[in-house]
């Protein structure tokens, strides 16, 4: 946007930024990092990818939401949003960008059993407030992920997804009004935002159900990678005979990324880590976790009864700044020929590029659709592959990697679906990941809905699901 366009509205602009409490930042074509600084406060963690947007505002409360999406919406401006993760999907070129992070209200009913959670709240937060009161949200493997973007996206597990507990989400629609969204009021709306990610508005808070949860049983045990030929079938076998409230997953890792939290034998290995959790007795934990803690040679293990609020240590997931590039699939099958494929891809070389590739087990409730139907693909899968790695200066030979593992699955990829929390701006999030992502029925059903609440499709900068 040149200077004389820019000139005809920066009364709008000032008239912004005497109407909101955050900060406003306003940019004229910076492509360099001289406005990072400025950029950061705004767009929080990776400051580098929205310095192509025209406008950055840091909300502080509804009223600033409402007042930006009226701003874009006299200007014909996209709207871009982030709070904790990686909600934006593509460089916000010419948008306008509304960071949330500072909207950290939590509020928990014990009597009711639900929490209601501001748009810039993480995870640890939640799990922490309402761990006082003998209570545990269906949170994700990582502390530090964003409780409305994941939720949002679905967080699935095989106990359903963390948006089948949704009792009421509040979003600042297109039209600048805040709209409290439930079963009963806007159903369809209330249909599509869980699952649909960030397509129909801004989503200011959410409120949910909470479990009775004080304490799991699980943690991981880590194996050196080479045996992975090994062990996968063992694991295989074991995961299939699991009930459905303890869940598995497993994980080629290169090491040095998670250095810090883990243990100094492991520093810069390459292992093999499988994670497990149980909502249960702790010595039926144990009798569950003994066919994998047979197997050698075991190189840690860290299994054990743990207060629910330390659950992210199972996972050992964690955030950050850097790049990510990442890609995933759901696989209709875990045959001998698949996890041969899944070696051949995923390693076995320490050298390669990736930092992780995962299998998760999903099954359980994750294949029924819950008491209220939402947008969450039933995939009818038993099992979802992830991968990401670091980007850096080997970006192309990590995404030729990527590519690599795709087409190394791709025969037993269940019609293309994906979850949607793992499509990145690199797997093309506005065109066919996302669509693969819900399928025909749905995702004609939420263009319906986006089409009523976002005619003009402002939101498109996140996970598009637009049918033009």
């Amino acid at each position: 946007m040149d200077d004389g366009s820019m000139s005809a509205w920066e009364g709008d602009v000032r008239e912004l930024r005497e109407g909101v409490a955050g900060p406003v930042f306003l940019f004229r074509g910076v492509s360099t990092t001289d406005g990072a600084t400025h950029v950061a406060e705004a767009a929080a963690d990776n400051p580098l990818e929205y310095l192509e947007s025209v406008i950055a505002v840091g909300a502080t409360s509804v009223a600033d939401v409402q007042a930006v999406v009226r701003f874009a919406a006299r200007h014909h401006l996209p709207v871009a949003i982030r709070a904790t993760g990686r909600q934006v999907v593509r460089i916000a070129h010419g948008a306008v960008l509304i960071n949330t992070s500072r909207m950290h209200g939590v509020h928990v009913d014990k009597t009711d059993r639900t929490a209601r959670v501001e748009a810039g709240v993480r995870w640890k937060t939640v799990v922490d407030e309402a761990a006082r009161y003998g209570l545990a949200p269906m949170s994700g493997s990582s502390p530090e992920a964003g409780v409305v973007g994941y939720t949002l996206g679905a967080g699935q597990s095989s106990l359903g997804s963390a948006a089948d507990h949704v009792r009421e989400i509040e979003v600042v629609t297109a039209d600048g009004e805040l709209r409290h969204v439930t079963a009963d009021g806007e159903p369809d709306l209330f249909w599509a935002l869980r699952g649909g990610k960030g397509n129909f508005g801004v989503v200011t808070a959410i409120t949910f159900d909470l479990m009775e949860e004080t304490t799991s049983y699980g943690g991981s045990l880590y194996l050196p990678a080479r045996s992975m030929a090994d062990v996968l079938p063992i694991w295989r076998t074991w995961a299939g005979s699991l009930p459905e409230r303890a869940t598995t997953s497993v994980a080629v890792e290169r090491i040095p990324v998670l250095a810090e939290i883990l243990p100094e034998m492991l520093g810069n290995a390459f292992v093999l880590q499988i994670r497990f959790a149980f909502l249960g007795p702790a010595a039926e934990g144990e009798r569950l976790i003994a066919p994998i803690r047979a197997i050698s040679p075991l190189l840690i293990d860290q299994v054990y009864a743990r207060p629910y609020a330390e659950s992210a240590m199972i996972d050992l997931d964690t955030e950050s700044g850097t790049p990510l590039y990442s890609w995933t699939t759901t696989l209709r099958e875990l045959s001998d020929e698949v996890l041969d494929a899944f070696i051949e891809v995923a390693g076995p070389e320490p050298d390669c590029p990736l930092t992780m590739v995962e299998i998760r087990p999903l099954g359980g409730a994750s294949d029924r659709e819950p008491p209220v139907p939402n947008a969450v693909p039933a995939l009818r899968s038993p099992y979802v592959v992830n991968a990401f790695g670091i980007g850096g200066p080997d970006e192309d030979l990590l995404n030729a990697r990527l590519h690599r593992l795709g087409n190394g699955l791709a025969p037993w990829e269940v019609d293309g679906l994906r979850t949607v929390n793992f499509v990145g701006g690199d797997e093309d999030a506005g065109g066919d990941r996302v669509r693969l992502a819900y399928g025909a029925q749905r995702q004609e059903r939420l263009a319906r809905v986006q089409r009523r609440f976002d005619p003009a499709n402002m939101f498109r900068m996140n996970h598009d699901i637009a049918l033009w």
